[in-house]
Order: C-alpha cells, then structure tokens, then sequence
C-alpha cells in the first residue's frame, strides 16, 4: 500500500506492507530502477514476519522536495540522511537495511554511522560507500569502461542526453547491466514512470559529478562527508551480495571488501544475475535478508 509522509527536506511516498508490530525492513533501489525491483521479495519478507517499507528515493515517483530552494543533491550523505528522516518520523528506532546501487549506497552510511539503527545489512556490491577523495586515481581500463555513463553525465551533453533521451538511455543500461536478464517491456515500463519525476535528472546529474568533486555538496550533510571520506568500518552483521554477471559492477564486485565490515560478515555471488539483484533473483535477496535477522 501507497502512502506519504513528510520526512527531513521530502514529502516521501513509499510501500509499506505487514505488521507495524514485526521488525522493520527497509528495501532501497538504485538508479535507473525503483520500488518495482522488490515486487517479488516483500510478500517473501512479510509472509517471514516482516514489517517492509520500500520508498521511493529522491528524484524519483512520487516523492517530492518541500522546497523550491533545496538543493536537488544526488550525493551520498543526503541519501543516507533521507533514509534517517523517514525511520525517525516512522518511529523505527532500529531496521534491517537492504538496498543496491544508490540504495545500497544509503543502507551502508547509516549502518556504519549510526549502527545502533541497523538490525542488519544487505548490500549489493558489498561497501557502497564512495571514496570521493580517491575518485580521482584511475582504475583499470576494464573498470573505467564500464563507468562510460558517469563520465557523460559530467558534461551539458550528458544532462541534455538524460533529459531528452531518458526512456532509452535507462533502458540501454539496463540491458547492459544485466545481460543475462530477458525482462520484458512491460516490466520496463512499470518503472520508467518514476523517472517522470520533475527532479529526477538534476539528482541524478549531480549524483554522478558529487563523486567525482566535479559539484559541490549540500553544506547540510558536510560532516557527514568529511566522515565518509575516511571510509569508516562497518560493525553491523552484513551480508555482501554480488551478481555474477553484473555489467557494472567493478570487476569482482566485493571480493576484496571483507576490510571494510568488522562485524558478522559474508559474500554471497549469486551466478549470472546482474545489477538490479533483487528483481532478478528475489529469493536469494530475501534469504540474504532473512539470514542476518
């Protein structure tokens, strides 16, 4: 079920399904996808005994900014802030997090800056959190490929591109980010709807230069980045989920992560799924989910 709350800078719209008396869990998708990707694992969660939230994040659907004059941030700091808002005026004191991409990215913050918030974490690609410092060292030719589309974002043509091209260029990466996945188009089309959204590509186009310092941030969440710029250690109990076949995914996904979780840690590779995990292999999300309950 559909519902709004205004929560920090947004009016929020998410899914919320279950027992307000079960544990929470928070469901978080990436760019370009939306709460469609979890439509096969929330009845999984709640038939378990879970209380599931899904909203939709900044930029996209239904929610909205308050204010005309809020900076339309993508950066990692005001993700993991809106995730703190809506928990807090939800009156979650504690929540699974589990996400990917953009989603993932806000589940790790806040495992690893308010731990005393998180139950539990999934996160595909394992540590999300972006090291924006470092983002100026270049990576393997292989890897920097597969960033091609970031790259075009830190120009004018990449936003006019985004702007005007936005139903095919999402769907060009999604065939590129999961290649082994045959969704059809109406499956597509669910989602493409949340890309409608009037803020959705100035986020997005400043998520992608923020990473880089190409933008400045939203002096709000300042200290928050200066934190994450020293790339703290997560302590929660964490489960780390790559796809086998995922198209952007550095080469390896988290293999080399374990560093960054001091607390109850495993990897799990789900063969040939790509990017968008949960929609593609709902079973092992929910299991990944259930497992550190």
């Amino acid at each position: 079920m559909l519902k709004q709350v205004e929560a920090g800078v947004l009016n929020v719209t998410y899914d919320e399904r279950g027992d307000p008396d079960d544990l929470a869990v928070f469901l978080l998708h990436g760019f370009p996808y939306d709460i469609h990707a979890y439509d096969e694992v929330i009845p999984l969660l709640v038939a378990a005994g879970c209380r599931v939230i899904t909203p939709y994040l900044r930029g996209y659907g239904p929610t909205r900014f308050l204010s005309a004059q809020t900076l339309r941030s993508g950066q990692q700091a005001v993700l993991a802030h809106d995730l703190l808002a809506l928990m807090d005026v939800l009156a979650i004191p504690e929540a699974v997090l589990a996400g990917y991409d953009w989603g993932g990215r806000a589940a790790c913050i806040v495992a690893a800056l308010w731990p005393q918030r998180v139950r539990g974490l999934v996160s595909v690609g394992g540590y999300n959190i972006q090291d924006i410092p470092g983002s100026v060292r270049p990576q393997s030719p292989e890897n920097e490929l597969r960033y091609w589309y970031q790259y075009y974002f830190h120009g004018e043509r990449g936003r006019a591109g985004l702007q005007q091209h936005r139903y095919e260029f999402c769907k060009l990466l999604w065939r590129l980010w999961s290649p082994n996945w045959e969704f059809d188009e109406a499956t597509y089309r669910r989602t493409t709807v949340a890309f409608d959204n009037p803020d959705f590509v100035d986020v997005v186009i400043h998520s992608y230069r923020h990473r880089f310092g190409l933008a400045a941030g939203d002096p709000v969440v300042e200290r928050t980045e200066l934190l994450l710029a020293t790339q703290p250690k997560i302590s929660v109990p964490a489960i780390a989920l790559d796809g086998g076949g995922d198209g952007v995914s550095l080469s390896g996904g988290s293999e080399h992560h374990a560093g960054f979780f001091n607390g109850p840690y495993q990897r799990r590779v789900i063969p040939l799924v790509g990017h968008n995990l949960p929609q593609e292999a709902p079973q092992d999300f929910a299991a990944a989910i259930l497992a550190v309950i």
